[in-house]
């Protein structure tokens, strides 16, 4: 035990170090280049200020989360190195899918980025990708643990689209919670650390890259937390989820997720819902604005109350999970 803490806290340091190191020097970069954040006219009046602000810096914990887990592979074993692998690269993937968009939204002055089409379509390769990884490599088998019931679901056939569904899903409901400063970070840090303690007591070996996960958004977190020099963009905001539910799979506790990552999913649902009631009513709304977490700024709440309430509650609700271990 005493080794995988050292490991893990190893991990943890480099990513976090790497992430340190990389913020002076990226946001520059990003500043001089002009991909400065498209602020929507419709989104609340006091995000208007914030145009203008470096985005795309999710290439900050990006790279230090590669850095620290190329470094752990020199010390796992051989299975576990392909799993944290396979993290990573369904993480890289989902991260170069909202580069792309980030890019053509910056770059090419096209607001709406990637067409609706070409951001599922990439996002299903991904997913249908790391689906035969699990199915033909780490074979984790097609049967989905029901948490708190110890009883566990047969899928079959059914697996694959449903490991496509959940990480495309998780993906978007990240992508959707990152609209405050700091946000999206302080939700998706908890949840990593939960992660890779699930991971060292099941023995999984893939909590380095938890970890270092964990320790490259604590970096980028100095960064981008209220007021935010710098914002993750789709390129950070779509790796999170992707990063989440492919480690959850590797676990083989994706339905935990529903209760780890609430947060994104309220977002979603809240955007849905809130779509759902301006067509039905006529056009009035469920809530002030959409995601929720507009709905509480515009409520009076400041960024930094709404950020803190969302964070706590991930915690408490990682906490609430880590039972049905």
């Amino acid at each position: 035990m005493s080794e995988v803490v050292k490991t893990v806290e190893l991990s943890f340091l480099v990513a976090f170090v790497t992430g340190v190191i990389l913020g002076p020097i990226v946001i520059p970069f990003l500043k001089k280049l002009k991909f400065g954040q498209y602020i929507r006219e419709e989104g609340p009046e006091a995000h208007k200020s914030k145009a203008g602000t470096p985005t795309m810096g999710g290439m900050i914990f990006l790279v230090a989360l590669c850095v620290s887990v190329l470094i752990s592979c020199f010390v796992l074993d051989d299975i576990h190195v392909k799993n944290s692998l396979a993290i990573l690269a369904i993480t890289l993937i989902y991260g170069l899918i909202g580069f792309g968009d980030d890019f053509i939204k910056v770059v090419m002055k096209r607001n709406l980025g990637l067409t609706a089409i070409q951001k599922m379509s990439f996002q299903f390769i991904g997913s249908a990708l790391f689906a035969a990884y699990l199915v033909k490599i780490a074979k984790v088998g097609t049967k989905v643990n029901i948490p708190y019931t110890g009883f566990d679901l047969e899928l079959g056939f059914l697996f694959v689209p449903f490991v496509m569904f959940v990480i495309i899903g998780t993906a978007n409901g990240s992508n959707f919670t990152d609209g405050l400063d700091g946000l999206a970070s302080s939700v998706t840090i908890p949840i990593a650390v939960f992660l890779g303690v699930v991971s060292i007591k099941k023995g999984a070996g893939v909590e380095c890259v938890c970890f270092a996960f964990a320790g490259a958004l604590v970096a980028f977190l100095l960064f981008n937390t209220y007021p935010a020099r710098v914002f993750m963009g789709d390129t950070g905001s779509l790796a999170l989820g992707a990063f989440v539910s492919g480690t959850a799979f590797i676990l083989k506790m994706p339905i935990v997720i529903v209760i780890i990552a609430f947060i994104y999913f309220a977002e979603v649902v809240s955007v849905i819902l809130q779509v759902l009631y301006f067509k039905k009513t006529g056009g009035k709304r469920l809530f002030k604005m959409a995601p929720i977490h507009h709905h509480f700024e515009l409520c009076g709440y400041a960024e930094t109350q709404v950020v803190c309430a969302f964070a706590v509650t991930t915690t408490i609700l990682c906490l609430l999970a880590y039972l049905s271990i």
